[in-house]
C-alpha cells in the first residue's frame, strides 16, 4: 500500500470553494456511495445537506424543505426519474428560483436537451468533479445574492 497516498478531505479547500453563506441542498441519487460523496462535499463547504434515494421521496423531501439547490440523478427507481422530479417541482410554482442540476450518466445531446425541457438549470454527466460542482452551485448562487 502507498502511504503517501492522501485519503483524507482537505476542509480548507472546501470552504474555500464556497464564498457564499450555506445553503439547504438536496441530493436525489439513488447510488449510496455517489450521494454520501456529494453530501460529504457540500457539507465540508457548509452547505446544509439532505439524501433521498428515489424520485417520490425527493419530491416530498423538496416540498418539506424547500432546498435552494437539488442535485438530481435522471434515472431513479420508482414511479418517478429525474425528469419527473424536475417536471413536478417547476409545475408546482414554488421551485421557480430553485436552482435544479440534473447529474447524471448520460451525456448524449438528446438526453441534455431532455433535463432542460424538464425544467434543470444545467445538466452535468457522471462521474462528476466535485470542485467543478462546488463552484458551479457557489457561482449560482452568488449570482442570486447580487
Amino acid at each position: 500500500m502507498n502511504r503517501d497516498l492522501k485519503t483524507h478531505v482537505n476542509q480548507t479547500r472546501f470552504a474555500a470553494v464556497a464564498r457564499i453563506k450555506p445553503r439547504r441542498i438536496l441530493v436525489i441519487e439513488d447510488k449510496a456511495d455517489i450521494a454520501d460523496a456529494m453530501r460529504m462535499a457540500l457539507t465540508l463547504s457548509g452547505h446544509v445537506v439532505d439524501v433521498a434515494f428515489d424520485g417520490e421521496t425527493g419530491i416530498r423531501k423538496a416540498f418539506a424543505t424547500r432546498p435552494d439547490v437539488i442535485l438530481s440523478d435522471i434515472g431513479l427507481p420508482g414511479a418517478s426519474d429525474g425528469l419527473a422530479v424536475a417536471e413536478t417541482l417547476r409545475a408546482s410554482g414554488l421551485f421557480e428560483s430553485t436552482y435544479l442540476m440534473a447529474i447524471t450518466g448520460s451525456n448524449h445531446p438528446d438526453d441534455v436537451k431532455r433535463a432542460l425541457s424538464a425544467g434543470f438549470d444545467l445538466h452535468m454527466s457522471k462521474p462528476v468533479d466535485i470542485r467543478l460542482l462546488l463552484r458551479l452551485i457557489a457561482e449560482r448562487l452568488a449570482e442570486d445574492e447580487a
